[in-house]
């Protein structure tokens, strides 16, 4: 290269590197940032929710690693790790109490960091949902809180309309719990309310977990135990609902009104043939008469433009009733079956990943429930 050239390359090029860059601005003085909304006030009345416990805890008083997990510490060594790992969310679980309050808080401290998912807001991953019942004894939502950090302390409502009201706060359904506490302002009166006997015991996926409900009081299980008044165990392990006999033994041990069986999402119509039937007569062992109801998965929303997905729901579909057949067949009595095709409704509308419901899906599914359910506790 010409000594000339590189003269003119030296000097732009140090031309360029003594450019001073643009100043960063000058800091701010810190100032403290004041927490939005009402603040909960020094001296409210706490009390730990496990004094009078929680519904959609099953098995008692049996030992647990932890109070809020949903399955006995003896499930870690029969279970698969990863439906050990899934039933430490608190998925399900719902506390009720009666409070003249006029305004109701909360303090809990989550177990994981994550408190939400790309499609799933941290109201119904790690929120814990309110509602009450109205003058005519109707469930109505009243607010949810939205966690930021593992620490959720916040005012939940105030000016509440003024007397007595039961209200039922539902739990993280894809977190779990530490700790809970319920507060009220000091001098209200509250009244712990005991969970009540013979829950409807949902076993499932990802779905009956509730993925992707926005808030924890949404999903259909939920919204079935609000229907028809009646409390509520949720088993369902996120990809590992599977018709498992190890499970087939914990709910044994439950005093279950009705159970529930929702696995189908996360099978193939070979599992299906192969699990279904020894499961239900698994669990006739020991529950002889309760109510069993058999569902076959809801159909991918956009499995109308997706012709393998459609064959797969079919030919699950076939499967599952196929076992219900042979089962009737064999004599094993009291047995229901609910229908897959219009679960999330058949506009296409019940999702936002084609596969788990939203609010509008799970309402959709809890609509094709209740009168299967209702049937099945008469």
């Amino acid at each position: 290269m010409k000594p000339a050239i590189l003269l003119a390359l030296f000097v732009s090029t140090s031309l360029i590197a003594q450019t001073a860059a643009p100043k960063a601005p000058t800091a701010a003085p810190a100032t403290k940032v004041k927490p939005k909304g009402p603040t909960v006030p020094a001296d409210a009345q706490w009390n730990d929710v496990t004094a009078w416990g929680v519904e959609g805890r099953g098995w008692g008083d049996q030992e647990r690693k932890r109070w809020y997990d949903r399955l006995p510490a003896k499930a870690e060594k029969t279970v698969t790790p990863a439906v050990w790992g899934l039933s430490r969310d608190s998925a399900g679980m719902m506390v009720r109490f009666k409070t003249d309050a006029k305004a109701i808080y909360c303090r809990y401290d989550l177990s994981k960091a994550n408190l939400a998912m790309p499609a799933m807001p941290a109201t119904g991953v790690s929120g814990l949902d309110l509602y009450a019942r109205d003058a005519k004894g109707q469930w109505k939502w009243v607010t949810c809180t939205k966690p930021a950090s593992q620490h959720v302390e916040a005012v939940m409502i105030s000016d509440l309309t003024p007397g007595e009201h039961e209200f039922a706060a539902y739990l993280p359904l894809y977190n779990g719990i530490d700790k809970l506490e319920i507060g009220v302002p000091a001098g209200a009166k509250f009244e712990g309310l005991v969970p009540r006997k013979k829950p409807i015991v949902f076993y499932g996926t990802s779905i009956t977990h509730g993925a992707n409900a926005s808030r924890p009081g949404m999903v259909h299980t939920a919204i079935l135990g609000r229907h028809l008044d009646h409390p509520v165990i949720n088993i369902g392990f996120s990809g590992n609902g599977k018709m498992d006999a190890a499970v087939g033994d914990l709910i044994n041990e439950l005093d279950a009104a009705v159970i529930v069986i929702d696995c189908l999402p996360n099978m193939g119509p070979a599992e299906v043939t192969a699990k279904c039937v020894p499961l239900v007569k698994q669990l006739r062992s020991k529950h002889t008469t309760t109510p069993i109801i058999l569902v076959e998965d809801r159909r991918f929303t956009n499995s109308w433009i997706t012709p393998a997905k459609a064959k797969f729901h079919d030919d699950n579909h076939a499967a599952l009733k196929g076992a219900y057949e042979q089962l009737k067949a064999d004599k094993v009595g009291n047995l229901h079956y609910i229908g897959g095709d219009a679960l999330y409704g058949t506009d296409a509308e019940g999702s936002n990943d084609a596969s788990h419901g939203t609010d509008l899906g799970f309402l959709r599914q809890a609509e094709i429930f209740e009168p299967v359910l209702r049937a099945a506790l008469k």
